[in-house]
């Protein structure tokens, strides 16, 4: 293999609403932290032990307003993107670095019903059904197993 690859793929829940910044020209951007957690049993104390590490997730322009209109604080999502580090200044000048994660693919996976503002999610999943890339796919077949996925 003669090429490189930067990917990330990550499933956790959303830290917080989509902050947005408009710019000239029609961009956007939106911005979101998201959790995501490693459980293993301590083998010394068998003690159950969870360890959670927080991904900002970067999306740009319509991906970026439908992550507006939909996710909210706590609902389970799919990102798919590539890892990119800025660096920048701070107050006192000193070069600060920031890891992102500039996605390029999701997937909303929270169930209906379950975000924090039940009466307006309902509305918003119900539009987001005819946004293939970013709502699960879902077969109303009774033939086929009822998979999660």
């Amino acid at each position: 293999m003669s090429g490189t690859m930067n990917k990330v793929m990550l499933i956790g829940h959303t830290g917080d609403d989509v902050k947005m910044h408009y710019f000239e020209g029609g961009n956007s951007i939106g911005r979101f932290p998201l959790a995501t957690n490693e459980t293993y049993t301590n083998r010394n104390t068998n003690e159950r032990v969870t360890n959670t590490e927080w991904h900002n997730i970067v999306v740009r322009n319509k991906a970026a307003e439908i992550c507006e209109k939909y996710l909210k604080k706590g609902d389970l999502v799919y990102i798919e993107g590539r890892l990119k580090t800025r660096k920048w200044q701070d107050d006192k000048g000193m070069d600060r670095y920031s890891t992102e994660i500039h996605c390029t693919d999701f997937t909303f996976l929270s169930p209906k019903g379950d975000s924090n503002n039940q009466g307006a999610n309902t509305n918003a999943q119900a539009k987001q059904q005819s946004q293939p890339t970013s709502q699960p796919q879902t077969n109303n077949s009774a033939e086929e197993d009822d998979l999660p996925f």
